[in-house]
């Protein structure tokens, strides 16, 4: 946190120690409910402005659900790119990595002359369990 600019605080520490702990998608309401599980210190307040700043510092990536709720996951490197299917029944959410759908956006960001930093890809289905 310290490269990064951040002040570290127990609260923030111990928010990022949950979030990396976890290996789904979480919600900022959950992680607050993990905060009080684990008996950190930090309020309903603080887990949402420490999640909203891991995120801009990159330890952390979002996503919008589809439904007008943001989801956080554990971000390692900025190599570490994937993306998203949600199941529009159950809410499952399938992370995937396509070598192809990198190519495609890539050529088609060079025929416009477009300098391409960074893309969200949410496919909206139902799952094997659903369907």
């Amino acid at each position: 946190m310290r490269t990064k600019g951040l002040r570290v605080t127990n609260p923030r520490r111990d928010i990022l120690r949950i979030a990396w702990s976890s290996p789904e998608h979480f919600t900022a309401d959950e992680m607050y409910v993990w905060v009080l599980e684990d008996d950190a210190d930090a309020s309903r307040a603080t887990v949402y402005r420490t999640l909203a700043l891991l995120a801009q510092a990159d330890f952390l990536a979002t996503m919008n659900d589809g439904k007008g709720t943001v989801l956080y996951e554990k971000q390692l490197s900025s190599d570490d790119h994937h993306d998203h299917m949600i199941c529009v029944a159950c809410r499952k959410i399938i992370e995937f990595v396509s070598h192809d759908i990198e190519r495609i956006q890539d050529e088609v960001a060079a025929r416009h002359s477009f300098k391409l930093q960074n893309h969200t890809l949410r496919l909206e289905g139902l799952c094997v369990d659903c369907k």
